[in-house]
């Protein structure tokens, strides 16, 4: 794939057209921890006070090698960062992975025919005997060096990259949903996990008494399991504790909300005694709903559909945890470029859930979900363009109903389709900078300044296909 340039603005007299993704952010460096921004908290502060919006493609196998093959083959993150740059991206989720396979025939037309081995697992291999793989069984007193060794180099070279990373400590789907599916062998995810009983040294069985295929290990039931799941968490923080560009999440798509609350705890109590404390996270479409994501001790969370964030997400007003609006939890796979807009200009950071090179699930770089990419990378451009800081979600002011504002000052508008919209620019007659932006070919065009106050009609050159609309206060 080329380089895709840098943003280039225009002048008032010429239209300088490039391609959809040429304003995909330059890399800055990852600079924290993060935290809640204090006057804005729909985005974190990093370690300057200026507020980040997260944006980035996320994709399986950024940590744990997953292929038909075993070993299976090497994961190239070296190729997914220059992937995330070239599109401007500032965010990953580091997915880690519970079992040693995944039989992706549950996840339907995006499946592949046949079952992924799934390894280094955090555990160390050691034996004696056998697991039910027919490897040696996990010794859970024991962690794999190059699992911890990997993560974090990964962790480092994305910071290098001015890439921040959200680091999975456990993975639910496997269990929650897919261990059951049709097409799939029962209980593949459990057969496969470390704490099956058949599978580690220890004596440790974190199954569901009386269904032998199902395990319970994301609660509070076990509590000989909940110890180790804890030296895991502090083996975790110990690794990149003193990374600037972590974030933590709980779990993707699984956990009891007991057991989700009492992870979270766990990191904010051990990073403590440390000298780093980041964020950490809860996943929706697991047993959490939005209302006991917001009542959790989380810092930020990542709704979905089951919430009613789908095409037109609702905007993210009123609550003091940031929103990570991940298609992952929207679609699976999924998106276009208006929900990437709509999500921004609605307080949320827009995440995606990418099949990335096609190895784990889907296509290979499929360019259906380039618009996607190339919108991700747009609006972090557009995000260090305004005054996001003093910028909320302020539909009433533009009859397209999408719009982020500080009112009277600064707009930013998008709409979906339609030649005009009209904007709301306050009591106090001002001068303003009229610009637009037609997220499908990059194009910026400077409009014609505009003087007045209260409700104004703003035609778009680029109508009918969708466009963006920045209005400025002049000094």
């Amino acid at each position: 794939m080329p380089g895709i340039p840098w943003f280039v603005p225009v002048s008032a007299v010429t239209a300088c057209l490039v391609s959809a993704s040429a304003v995909a952010a330059e890399a800055t460096p990852a600079s924290g921890p993060l935290r809640v921004h204090p006057e804005n908290p729909r985005y974190f502060a990093d370690a300057a006070g200026n507020p980040v919006l997260l944006v980035g493609s996320h994709t399986w196998n950024s940590l744990v090698d997953m292929d038909r093959a075993d070993p299976p083959t090497p994961f190239d993150f070296s190729a997914y960062l220059d992937f995330l740059g070239r599109h401007g991206h500032n965010f990953i989720r580091l997915w880690t992975w519970d079992s040693a396979t995944w039989d992706t025939r549950a996840n339907g037309k995006l499946g592949k025919d046949f079952v992924h081995v799934c390894a280094p697992l955090a555990w160390a291999r050691t034996g004696p005997g056998e697991a039910l793989d027919g490897k040696p069984r996990f010794d859970l007193t024991q962690f794999d060096p190059g699992y911890f060794a990997r993560l974090r180099t990964r962790v480092e070279a994305a910071r290098d990259r001015g890439i921040y990373v959200s680091v999975m400590l456990f993975e639910g789907w496997g269990l929650m949903h897919g261990n059951r599916r049709q097409g799939t062998a029962d209980g593949w995810a459990w057969r496969g996990h470390p704490f099956h009983p058949a599978n580690n040294v220890n004596g440790i069985d974190g199954g569901r008494a009386g269904e032998p295929l199902v395990g319970d290990v994301h609660s509070l039931k076990h509590p000989e399991a909940n110890a180790l799941q804890a030296a895991y968490i502090r083996k975790v923080v110990d690794t990149v504790n003193d990374l600037d560009n972590v974030l933590y999440e709980v779990i993707n798509e699984g956990g009891q909300k007991d057991w989700d609350a009492w992870v979270v705890n766990q990191v904010h109590e051990y990073e403590r005694t440390k000298p780093g404390q980041h964020p950490i996270g809860i996943t929706g479409h697991g047993a959490e709903d939005l209302a006991s994501m917001l009542a959790s001790p989380a810092d930020w969370i990542s709704p979905g559909s089951r919430d009613g964030y789908r095409d037109l997400p609702p905007a993210w007003d009123g609550h003091t945890k940031v929103s990570l609006l991940d298609t992952d939890h929207v679609w699976g796979v999924g998106g276009h470029r208006a929900w990437v807009w709509n999500s921004f200009l609605r307080g949320h950071n827009p995440l995606f859930m990418d099949p990335y090179d096609g190895s784990v699930l889907g296509k290979p770089f499929d360019p259906a979900f380039d618009p996607v990419r190339q919108a991700l990378g747009q609006v972090l451009a557009w995000s260090r363009r305004i005054d996001l800081a003093r910028m909320a979600p302020q539909g009433g002011l533009a009859s397209s109903g999408v719009c982020l504002a500080d009112p009277g000052r600064e707009f930013l508008v998008y709409l979906a389709s339609g030649a005009e919209v009209t904007v709301d620019l306050g009591g106090e007659a001002a001068g303003f900078a009229v610009t637009w932006f037609d997220p499908q070919t990059g194009e910026t065009r400077p409009a014609t300044p505009v003087h007045g106050s209260g409700v104004r009609v703003f035609a778009s050159p680029f109508a009918p296909t969708g466009s963006v609309l920045h209005i400025k206060r002049q000094p």
